[in-house]
């Protein structure tokens, strides 16, 4: 339950710099958890047009918690936040602020895509002051990476293609990959679906059973939602089903 939010987050992919166009301000996004046969939370996805520093910007939110008896023992509360820059499709601004049982943590991290460098502050520890660390062109935070992948074309994101990025995660930087699979029918709590099935390349150990141990599923469109995500962690599973979407740029096909 603890990497639910980070789970979506996963299905982040992009390499070059790119507008983003086709996502509707006031898109919301609800994810349902289950981790084995236990309802465990909730992941939401929301997306506004904002204006930060003079230019025009993506604001999103996502915010991870746990339910039901899940958390009566191990309470998750996370809010992430991006303000992505709608010319570039590059994060400007980074919050992560998360409370998982007894871990905490709350750091945002400030990109300068010109000199590629970034600015990290502890706002957990005030005494541990700011950073500025080395970066590299293109990278991207969890949020900002979804909303990338979601822009991408029918050619970027066709079966067989792998694509590599690197991903602004915690206070540290991740190489990454995806393998586009195949293209297969989904069935919802909408009706079915024709989706994109995607492999990402996770690290195996601590978290994952195995190194392909998470497979997702998006919609085949130019939506490209999420609709389904499952995970085979190093204890248990987990699946995150779309549970309701409000406001998104395309109808999504659906049929019984």
């Amino acid at each position: 339950m603890k990497k639910c939010l980070s789970l979506l987050a996963l299905l982040a992919v992009f390499f070059l710099e790119a507008q983003i166009q086709n996502i509707k301000s006031g898109e919301r996004l609800h994810y349902r958890i289950h981790y084995g046969v236990l309802n465990a939370g909730t992941a939401t996805l929301s997306a506004h047009r904002t204006t930060y520093q003079g230019a025009p910007h993506l604001y999103v939110r996502g915010i991870g918690r746990s339910t039901g008896a899940v958390r009566a023992f191990f309470r998750v509360d996370d809010l992430y936040e991006s303000y992505i820059n709608l010319r570039t499709g590059l994060p400007s601004y980074y919050v992560r602020n998360v409370k998982e049982g007894g871990y905490s943590q709350h750091l945002h991290t400030a990109f300068n895509h010109q000199n590629h460098t970034l600015i990290l502050t502890d706002k957990k520890t005030p005494s541990n002051g700011s950073k500025r660390l080395q970066s590299v062109r293109g990278i991207q935070d969890m949020l900002s990476a979804f909303y990338h992948l979601r822009n991408l074309d029918s050619l970027e994101l066709r079966p067989g293609r792998t694509i590599r990025m690197n991903i602004w995660i915690d206070d540290e930087m991740f190489p990454f990959q995806l393998r586009v699979d195949r293209k297969e029918v989904v069935r919802t709590k909408f009706g079915r679906v024709n989706t994109l099935r995607i492999t990402p390349m996770v690290m195996s150990g601590r978290v994952f059973k195995a190194k392909e141990g998470v497979t997702m599923w998006i919609t085949d469109d130019k939506n490209h939602i999420p609709v389904m995500v499952e995970a085979e962690l190093a204890v248990g599973s987990l699946k995150a089903s779309l549970e309701n979407y409000t406001s998104i740029q395309y109808p999504i096909a659906f049929r019984p």
